[in-house]
């Protein structure tokens, strides 16, 4: 793939700087430091410009935080950079660095790119298990054991490097890589995107080398299917050569299993051979929210449960429509316009 150059002065452009701005403060304009920063809008972003320009940014320290991931309990460590300039600058350079990754990203590579959610995931599964029986007899599901830190920076740099030959975007870059201690921290809007091309070539591999007719990946969770049990095996066992040389490791409850015989549990979805159903986590999750609903009606937990109506409808779940939602859209919808 041809190197590209020249992208620095589109970055530092006053016009990618406003639209940064208006695209980092979305969804956040409760927030004391995004509306002092809207406030003085043209000020704002001719200083950042002017980082930019200047090659003077230099991140700021990260706020860690500890979050329970919903009902699991699961506790995970996310580091909140700064709004201003931080999460600007890193808007900044994804805008005009995405078609890039872009260019060379796997088609059935998921999660944190527009368009590609859990529901794009589910209908390559759906398509797979339901229209080729021999091709899709087993299942190899494997996770990478703590991904984002354990990424490794200077191989991540090498690969930005085979992309990109402008040396003004590769200081941003390895400014932005180097500004956390430990691989690359859960809650930079580049991380989602460096993390997701970091696996780009072995997606390649797996696609090329491995000859795996129908692989999707999910972030760090991949997912294979094939007609043969002992071939499958083979896969993970030079799959777990390969990742080694990227500093990765496959997490020890890695899994092959007949389709046919168990359902797949994948992007929030379980796949059998002719149904969807939603994750039970999930469900107990739409379980609690409704029983919050009824003891108090308010907008929060009514988006939430409109939010969940999703899985629903995109699901073979006409129980949960019939429990929760058959009776009640009526309510969720009026407990949404009242509060606003």
């Amino acid at each position: 793939m041809k190197r590209q150059g020249h992208i620095y002065k589109d970055i530092c452009d006053i016009k990618n700087v406003r639209s940064a701005l208006i695209s980092a403060s979305k969804n956040k304009t409760k927030k004391f430091a995004v509306q002092n920063a809207l406030r003085n809008f043209e000020e704002n972003a001719n200083f950042v410009r002017e980082l930019l320009v200047n090659k003077s940014y230099i991140p700021n320290k990260y706020y860690p935080a500890v979050i329970k991931d919903g009902i699991s309990g699961k506790e995970r460590t996310i580091y909140k950079p700064k709004f201003f300039p931080d999460q600007v600058i890193h808007w900044c350079l994804i805008n005009k660095i995405k078609p890039l990754l872009m260019r060379g990203m796997y088609h059935w590579s998921c999660a944190s790119i527009p368009g590609r959610g859990p529901h794009y995931a589910k209908k390559a599964c759906e398509k797979w298990v339901r229209n080729d029986y021999s091709n899709t007899r087993y299942c190899l599901k494997i996770d990478i054991r703590k991904y984002y830190p354990n990424i490794n920076k200077e191989r991540l740099k090498e690969k930005f490097r085979r992309l990109i030959k402008d040396t003004d975007t590769l200081w941003l870059i390895d400014a932005i890589i180097d500004s956390h201690h430990e691989g690359l921290p859960i809650g930079n809007y580049t991380s989602q995107w460096f993390a997701n091309f970091y696996l780009q070539n072995t997606d390649h591999f797996i696609k090329e080398e491995l000859n795996i007719k129908y692989y999707i990946r999910y972030m760090d969770d991949l997912v294979m299917f094939g007609s043969n049990k002992r071939e499958l095996r083979k896969t993970l066992d030079r799959l777990r050569t390969y990742l080694k040389k990227e500093s990765l490791s496959i997490k020890d409850n890695w899994q092959i299993f007949n389709v046919s015989k168990r359902r797949l549990d994948f992007c929030g979805f379980c796949f059998t051979r002719d149904k969807t159903f939603i994750r039970k986590r999930i469900t107990k999750r739409m379980r609690h929210k409704y029983c919050s609903f009824q003891k108090r009606p308010t907008r929060h937990n009514a988006a939430a449960l409109m939010s969940y109506y999703g899985w629903v409808v995109n699901s073979d779940s006409y129980l949960l429509y019939k429990m929760y939602y058959q009776k009640y859209m009526k309510l969720y919808k009026e407990a949404l316009k009242l509060c606003y």
